[in-house]
Formats: structure tokens, sequence, C-alpha cells
């Protein structure tokens, strides 16, 4: 039986966030660049969930994680407003 454990989370967290500075890095399409950030902060809530699951932090991580997705909506309306009156 295959356990999941924090390795693992932390392997699917570094290869989102590689992913996502070489989005930032490689195109020059501003929404690219907005998805690529996307990814960073999407490995950061990966991050954030397996270290209060695993490190029994309580509900912290759910909390910080739940503040960073608002923030990825704001900055990709923000990014998106922008790049629409350009």
């Amino acid at each position: 039986m295959l356990h999941v454990g924090l390795t693992h989370f932390l392997t699917v967290s570094a290869f989102l966030f590689s992913f996502g500075v070489y989005a930032i890095v490689t195109r020059k399409n501003a929404v690219m660049v907005l998805m690529g950030i996307e990814l960073i902060l999407n490995s950061a809530n990966i991050n954030f969930v397996a270290f209060s699951k695993f490190g029994n932090f309580g509900l912290g991580g759910q909390i910080i994680a739940l503040f960073v997705i608002i923030l990825a909506a704001a900055e990709a309306a923000v990014g998106l407003a922008i790049v629409l009156n350009i």
C-alpha cells in the first residue's frame, strides 16, 4: 500500500515551482507570465498545506493557503484588466 508522505508533496511542489519559473523566464506574453506566477503560488500553497498536515500546526497552513488563493485571484484580475486596457 502506498503511503503519501511529506516528500511526495514537496516533490510535486518543486516541479510546479520549476515549471512556474520556467514560464516566467522564457515567455514574453504577459498572460503566460501571470500563469507562471500562479504556478509558483500554487506550489507555495502545497507546501503550506503539507507542512500544516505533517507538522501538526493545526489549521494555520490551510488559512494561509486560503489567503494566497485570494491574493492570486486579485492578482489575476488586476493583471487581466491591465492587459485588456492595453
